[in-house]
């Protein structure tokens, strides 16, 4: 992503890149570890212009509470199970996922 845009630029930019996915379609991604949990609670855009600016205080404080991070394997499971379509952005070399239509398992 360019470093001359400005976050409201980069936030639309994003937005375009932002798509519904099968729970399925993310396995590998997923395998290796490159997956990232976004709590529903959150803008996957604000943490993904927060990724791209490399902000570590505010992802460590979003890891600290829980609202981002590794997909558990519970839910990984629960996902699976039902193909769950969930919403996604990649910021390489992450994939970026939010489930905005179920409750998630904390």
């Amino acid at each position: 992503m360019s470093p001359h845009l400005s976050r409201d630029e980069l936030k639309d930019k994003l937005n375009l890149e932002t798509s519904r996915i099968g729970w399925h379609d993310l396995q590998t991604y997923y395998a290796r570890g490159h997956v990232v949990r976004v709590a529903a609670e959150l803008d996957l855009l604000d943490v993904a212009a927060e990724l791209v600016a490399d902000n570590k205080q505010q992802f460590e404080a979003w890891l600290q509470a829980g609202t981002v991070g590794d997909v558990p394997t519970d839910l990984a499971q629960s996902w699976y199970d039902c193909n769950a379509e969930l919403w996604a952005v990649v910021i390489a070399p992450w994939v970026l996922v939010q489930d905005r239509d179920s409750q998630e398992l904390h």
